[in-house]
Order: structure tokens, then C-alpha cells, then sequence
């Protein structure tokens, strides 16, 4: 059975009680009648906070807390660790810290094999010439009863729709597979690859794990989550487990309708507000770009309220990649790589310097606040604008996501760009 658990529906609310059963479900039937000594969870960090995955790592810690031994490494793919702050936030404070494994992404992986050349020119359709590692964390290969790997699948930037194999390749992944399958997703167009379950990085992601993970006992348990109009809370539209390709396809299908924003007409001033709890990078920051990049007119504005911003990069070389390079779009980008050694070597963050760009289309001015300076913001390529009074114009606190008039002017608001996907419905499905 390939699916151990499954519900799901655009007009539910999966409660507590429903969700424990289907975790603790999915537990025992992946069990295969076995007693569990060892489990080994891979949640997410705290930028998938809405994710629920931090939830599901509580029932699952308090169900087998005293029958077995538990490691927890969040799959944090080139995020920076979780200090105690962030712990608490997605986990709370019942699960003991000790419990708890860092990945380290350059240091800490098992070299694999590879996907060839050849692979990969076919992936991206000539585009792109080169070798692939496949490595993921050495935790993953200790004598494990079962390894779970939990998150949400919502529309993504370079893989179409996260979670599943990306929680693996890209989460616990190693260096060479993050980097290059990010740069593949970005020279793959990522306009025809966000919000679809298949695109050229999945097929590289599903490569790695069946090919060189096959005999690990891992199992997937996937959410699907919206926003609730009527109270305005995040409510799981659906829950789905299993160890093959199957519980991905059934939450795929269901985020298109949950988390996909389909328009008749472009936007032509979009504002968007980063919570500074979840978003401190532009590297995460981003997403407001990204995420609606395909729903703005030609010579529009994307506002970014940015409260918490603090750096560009994650990762101390992915920021000084961004802060030496620059939002400044594809050609550039590539031109960049083409010339230079340490952008080449980097390509996860070029991939990245690609993305945050709308390729001159519209203007983008972010509103950083006291962490980092607007100087700073601007010598990457955006403009600025003063938090303070723009907080003050466009008051977060009355605006409804979607439509607002705001001084007889019209606005599209956007309180989180993690939780969807925004685009033009004749684009979209063209």
C-alpha cells in the first residue's frame, strides 16, 4: 500500500484529533508489525512554520517518547540553524533540545553517485552540461526502524511544488545537488514550473532518492494548508502519507486548488508584508517576488514590507555572493557565471539572484527595517522606501488579502507569499 493516510477537501479543517489519528496511523501501518526502537523525523525548520510539521513532530514525540530512541534533524537545506527562539517557535518546549541534529550542507553528507551529464542536458533541454552529486546527510544511513519525512506541499520557485524528494535532496541534501538544482529550476523557466507537481528538478530529485535511497525506510507525511477566510487562521485542507510517489500527487492536485491565486487581470500594485518572525533574508524575503512575478503588469509595483530583514543570504557565502552580484536578472546572472569563478561555484545563489528579479518588468522596492540599512538593500538592486511611512499608508492591520482601496487607490495585499502562489489564469494554464 502506497498510501497510508489520506483526507483531504478545500472546505475542511482537519482537527487535532483527526490529525493525530491519521499520524499515528501512518506510524503503524509503515511499522509493518515491527516493534520501533529507532525513528529519525525530518520536519522542517521554522520558515515553514504554517506547515504544521512542528505539530505533527509533537504527536509523534509524545506517542513513541517512551518506547523509543527519537533524533530530530530539521531539513534546513542552506537556512541558517535553529537556535532556541526558533526551536520554541515551530516545537515548542516539551521536546527535549537533545533530541535535536543540525544539518551541515557543505560538511556533513554522504557522496552518493551522480545523475550524468547526459541526465541533466536532457533535463534542461540542452541548456545546461554537467554532473550532478547526489549526497544527503550520513544521519540518514545509521540503523533506523523508520524515517519520517514530514512538510507541506505549496507551490515552489524550483522544484514546482515542495516537499516530498526536495525534503531529502534539497533538506538534508549535500552542496553540489542544492546548487545545481536550483540553477536547473532557473534556467528551466520558472514561470512554467511553479504550482506543477512534475517539472525537470523533481525529475532530479526523484532520481537521487530512488536511485541511491531506495533501501532507507522512509515515509512522507504531507499537509496542505490555507488560510481560512471566516476566521483567518491556517487551516489543513489535507493530510496525506505514504512512502511512494502517490500521497505527493494527491496533495499536489489539492494545493493547485487550496493555495493557487488565479487571476483575470495583472496586478499593477501589489503589497506585500514579510512577518519578522519567518522572514529575515531576502533569501526567504524573496518568495513576495518569486510568488507573484507572474500576476504583475508590465511597469507595476511590488511593495515588500520587511520589518525583520536583517541580511540577504542565509548562508554567510550565499550573502556575500548576493551582496557582490546583485538582483539584476538572467542575462546578467548567467553573464556573471559565465565570467566568474566563485558565482560558478555558487550556483544554488545565482539561481537564487535569478529568481529575485523581475527581469525589469516591474519595479520592486523593499521597506527594510532597523536591522539592515536601505544603502545596503539598494547596492543589490532593489529600491527603498522608509518602512515607518509606509507602514503608515498601507496599515497591515485593516488590509484584507486580495483587493483593498487604500486612498482611492487600488491595491492587492498579500499578508504572507509563502502561503501561495499568484498568477494569471491565461498564463497559467497556457
Amino acid at each position: 500500500m502506497s498510501i497510508y493516510a489520506e483526507k483531504a477537501g478545500l472546505n475542511i479543517a482537519i482537527s487535532d484529533e483527526e490529525l493525530r489519528a491519521m499520524v499515528l496511523e501512518t506510524v503503524r501501518k509503515a511499522a509493518e508489525g515491527k516493534t520501533l526502537k529507532r525513528l529519525l523525523l525530518l520536519p522542517p525548520d521554522h520558515t515553514r512554520l504554517n506547515s504544521q510539521a512542528g505539530k505533527i513532530t509533537n504527536m509523534i514525540y509524545d506517542a513513541y517518547k517512551d518506547s523509543c530512541e527519537i533524533a530530530i534533524m530539521p531539513a534546513l537545506g542552506t537556512h541558517s540553524p535553529m537556535g532556541e527562539k526558533e526551536l520554541s517557535l515551530m516545537f515548542g518546549d516539551r521536546i527535549p533540545r537533545s533530541l535535536f541534529r543540525v544539518h551541515d550542507w557543505r560538511n556533513d553528507v554522504v557522496n552518493l553517485g551522480k545523475a550524468s551529464s547526459d541526465f541533466i542536458r536532457e533535463l534542461s533541454r540542452g541548456k545546461l552540461d554537467y554532473e550532478v552529486e547526489i549526497a544527503a546527510n550520513k544521519i540518514l544511513f545509521e540503523d533506523w526502524d523508520l524515517i519520517l519525512s514530514i512538510g507541506q506541499v505549496v507551490p515552489h520557485e524550483v522544484v514546482g511544488m515542495a516537499n516530498y524528494t526536495k525534503n531529502i535532496m534539497v533538506g538534508v541534501g549535500g552542496s553540489d545537488i542544492i546548487n545545481k538544482s536550483h540553477f536547473l529550476g532557473a534556467v528551466s523557466n520558472l514561470e512554467t514550473i511553479m504550482g506543477h507537481a512534475d517539472s525537470p528538478v523533481r525529475r532530479l530529485f526523484n532520481y537521487g532518492v530512488d536511485t541511491y535511497l531506495a533501501d532507507r525506510p522512509i515515509v512522507y507525511m504531507l499537509t496542505v494548508m490555507s488560510k481560512d477566510e471566516s476566521t483567518g487562521q491556517m487551516a489543513m485542507r489535507g493530510f496525506f502519507s505514504g512512502r511512494g510517489a502517490d500521497a505527493f500527487e494527491h496533495a499536489s492536485k489539492l494545493a493547485v486548488d487550496a493555495n493557487l491565486v488565479l487571476l483575470d487581470r495583472p496586478l499593477k500594485k501589489v503589497i506585500v508584508y514579510l512577518d519578522p518572525e519567518e522572514f529575515k533574508s531576502t533569501w526567504l524575503g524573496n518568495k513576495a517576488v518569486y510568488r507573484t512575478r507572474m500576476a504583475i503588469a508590465d511597469d507595476g509595483d511590488l511593495i515588500i514590507l520587511a520589518p525583520g530583514l536583517k541580511e540577504f543570504g542565509e548562508d554567510p557565502g550565499n550573502d556575500r555572493m548576493i551582496r557582490k552580484y546583485g538582483y539584476k536578472g538572467t542575462p546578467n546572472t548567467l553573464k556573471m557565471v559565465a565570467e566568474n569563478e566563485d558565482l560558478r561555484s555558487s550556483l544554488g545563489a545565482a539561481a537564487h539572484l535569478i529568481h529575485g528579479s523581475s527581469e525589469g518588468r516591474f519595479r520592486i522596492t523593499y521597506c527594510p527595517g532597523p536591522e539592515i540599512s536601505r544603502v545596503e538593500v539598494e547596492s543589490v538592486g532593489f529600491a527603498t522606501a522608509d518602512l515607518q511611512e509606509m507602514m503608515e499608508r498601507y496599515q497591515v492591520s485593516t488590509l484584507k488579502d486580495g483587493f483593498n482601496t487604500v486612498n482611492g487607490e487600488e491595491i492587492f495585499y498579500i499578508s504572507n507569499p509563502a502561503l501561495g502562489l499568484w498568477a494569471l489564469r491565461k498564463s497559467f494554464y497556457c
